[in-house]
């Protein structure tokens, strides 16, 4: 017991240290809050494809496809989306607000969180099924809330437009790359490869740096009541429902502790960036996001530990 929960107090407290000073930097005035977004776009579009690339690099193919992990997360995802549209659309009416508390409710870290706490839970482990899930997981999340956030505004998304924004996201560029490479196993010259590894290296700490210097607290008394009602089931009842069903699925190691990424950690910072970009109430967006970050440091780690106990990972 006491060893499980070593494991899961050092997987999880780094993460939130390395946030800390980020919001100690923005305390001190090194970094103000409307920097982030940019610094945050620019760590999104060159940073983090460079992680998905390396991680699928380093791997296998056949470690890296892991079947019944994927097919389970792409279904897993399609429940936390409809149990969000069933939670929100009769209690809400503020249509500003509908799109913005759905995309709270499903819409997880998994492209901050994911690889340094899978690490972490599973030290030494292949990390190319935690990226593979991210590259699977990640354009399922984009497309929904580009349909979420443009339906609650009334607007119609052509299917073009959409099939465009998720095929030429980033993430999915970076991790596509990578699998060509993981495929045809070629291999990049030394001094690249280097190169790609430091990128790669610094991109979690730099992502969780920028969360921690996004955290503010102006709103969180003014949305209380639409706090409390995300926050329950982006940490609790996402969870419990779903890292139970993997779980009793047989879904184990690396796999497992990346689906505590996908189902148990905070709301996606990016969700607050797309809101600014596309219409909502884009201040409970934010708020949504310090709120899950600040209480998933519990849950999160209490879920890890859990399934720790459990044998999971």
């Amino acid at each position: 017991m006491l060893s499980n929960l070593q494991v899961c107090f050092n997987a999880i407290a780094p993460l939130f240290l390395v946030m800390a000073l980020g919001y100690g930097a923005k305390c001190l005035g090194a970094i103000s809050a409307d920097d982030v977004p940019k610094l945050n776009k620019l760590a999104f579009r060159f940073f983090m494809p460079v992680m998905l690339f390396w991680n699928l690099y380093t791997s296998s193919l056949e470690h890296a496809v892991q079947p019944k992990l994927l097919v389970f997360a792409v279904g897993a995802v399609l429940v936390m989306y409809g149990i969000s549209l069933a939670l929100v659309l009769p209690t809400e009416k503020d249509h500003e607000k509908q799109g913005v508390k759905i995309q709270g409710m499903y819409r997880s870290n998994l492209a901050v969180i994911g690889m340094p706490l899978a690490a972490a839970l599973v030290p030494g482990a292949d990390m190319g099924p935690v990226a593979m899930l991210a590259a699977v997981v990640v354009p399922i999340f984009n497309a929904l809330a580009v349909i979420t956030l443009s339906a609650f505004r009334g607007e119609k998304m052509p299917a073009g437009k959409l099939v465009k924004m998720v095929a030429t996201n980033p993430l999915i560029l970076g991790s596509a790359v990578g699998v060509v490479f993981l495929a045809a196993e070629w291999k990049l010259p030394a001094v690249l490869e280097s190169a790609v590894h430091q990128v790669s290296a610094m991109t979690s700490p730099l992502l969780l740096f920028l969360l921690g210097a996004f955290f503010r607290f102006s709103g969180l008394r003014r949305y209380r009541k639409d706090l409390l009602q995300v926050c329950a089931v982006r940490l609790l009842l996402m969870p419990g429902l779903l890292l139970t069903a993997g779980y009793l699925l047989g879904i184990r190691g690396v796999g497992f502790a990346g689906l505590i990424s996908v189902f148990a950690s905070a709301t996606a910072i990016a969700s607050f960036t797309m809101t600014q970009q596309m219409g909502g109430d884009a201040e409970l967006a934010g708020d949504i996001v310090v709120a899950t970050s600040a209480l998933c440091i519990v849950t999160m780690f209490a879920w890890s530990l859990l399934f720790k106990l459990l044998g999971a990972f």
